[in-house]
């Protein structure tokens, strides 16, 4: 691989003002293409073509081959940490994770966080074959999910609408409740830490349910255990790119930024590009923040609203990326669409 700085991706999340800007997309690799669908059809389960390296480098590449995308993503998922760390983990077809739940500190005694690390070895590999496939301007993007959002999952085994059992613990035992976060901090850092080592130039935490708390919860929960992710990140290697993506945290974004260290923040589709180009870019590298359903529709209503992305936060650091993962109903077509025209895109064509 090339030296990571001179990647245009990097150099964005360094703080530099790139015209076009770089682009990727959040989940770039998946159903919406054929070819992943033909690897999915001939594995087992979706752990394990997370945990198949040879699948998994595959899957990976896949986009970058159709779309020249400036950065790749390691292909895996959130869940491998509490997999890892001993939990139950499936992926039910039609009704997504479902874990073991996991709802007071007996049950956390009953997790292995010495086996994380050799849990996650197939995930190292990806990592290593990726660093030796992917060309030699595109950078590879490790990550992982942020303790809130893993805590939920854990705690409700699986997804949720109200969040009720993991909000009765953390409101009612908060001692007990930041062991669990104190695992998936120790955890998590250590999991980047060695995705790092196998050839990751970036990270991305994200914390999907962030929104999801009040104020003073956001900062216990949300802001404190990201920005010690980042502290234990730095502490190794102090030049690392560091994203953080605390979907739907609306106004506290800026303090999530501050707070935390990020190098850059990805912004969910709510949030308006005028008070982040104001509000956020003055202090870090912005990401986003596509409505994935507008690459859906394609067509006028998808170009209109890139031109505006980009008009607007393409006058400081930025890279071009949705606000959430591409959906599986996605064209193909829409994509390459997309993609041309962020590529071709100049601030003086944005505002035609």
């Amino acid at each position: 691989m090339t030296d990571p700085a001179n990647k245009r991706f990097i150099r964005a999340l360094k703080g530099e003002t790139l015209t076009p800007p770089p682009v990727w997309l959040m989940r770039q690799a998946g159903r919406y293409l054929p070819e992943y669908r033909e690897v999915r059809a001939d594995t087992k389960g979706f752990l394990d073509l997370c945990y198949t390296p040879e699948k998994a480098v595959e899957v990976t590449l896949q986009p970058l081959r159709r779309y020249d995308f400036d950065a790749a993503i390691l292909f895996s998922d959130i869940l491998v940490i509490p997999h890892a760390l001993g939990q139950t983990v499936e992926f039910r077809a039609g009704e997504g994770p479902v874990l073991a739940p996991i709802r007071d500190t007996a049950g956390l005694d009953k997790l292995n966080p010495g086996q994380v690390i050799d849990h996650l070895a197939p995930v190292f590999e990806t990592v290593r074959g990726l660093a030796r496939s992917i060309p030699e301007t595109t950078a590879l993007i490790g990550f992982c999910g942020a303790p809130w959002t893993i805590a939920t999952y854990m705690v409700e085994g699986g997804s949720s609408k109200d969040y009720a059992e993991t909000k009765a613990w953390a409101y009612g035992d908060p001692d007990g409740f930041g062991r669990l976060i104190d695992l998936v901090v120790e955890a998590s850092t250590a999991y980047l830490l060695a995705q790092v080592e196998a050839g990751a130039e970036a990270v991305q935490i994200f914390d999907s349910w962030a929104g999801v708390l009040p104020e003073d919860a956001f900062r216990q929960w949300v802001i404190e255990p990201n920005r010690r992710i980042v502290e234990g990140l730095k502490a190794v290697h102090p030049d690392l790119p560091v994203i953080g993506f605390p979907r739907m945290a609306g106004p506290m974004y800026e303090a999530f930024v501050k707070e935390t260290g990020v190098d850059a923040v990805s912004l969910d589709t709510t949030v308006p590009v005028a008070w982040a180009a104001e509000r956020l870019q003055p202090l870090c590298t912005v990401q986003g923040n596509l409505d994935p359903l507008l690459v859906v529709q394609g067509g006028a209503a998808m170009e209109k609203s890139v031109a505006h992305i980009l008009e607007t936060l393409g006058k400081g650091p930025f890279v071009f990326n949705l606000g959430h993962g591409i959906v599986p109903q996605t064209p193909p077509e829409n994509v390459a669409a997309l993609i041309a025209q962020v590529r071709g895109q100049t601030r003086g064509q944005a505002a035609q």
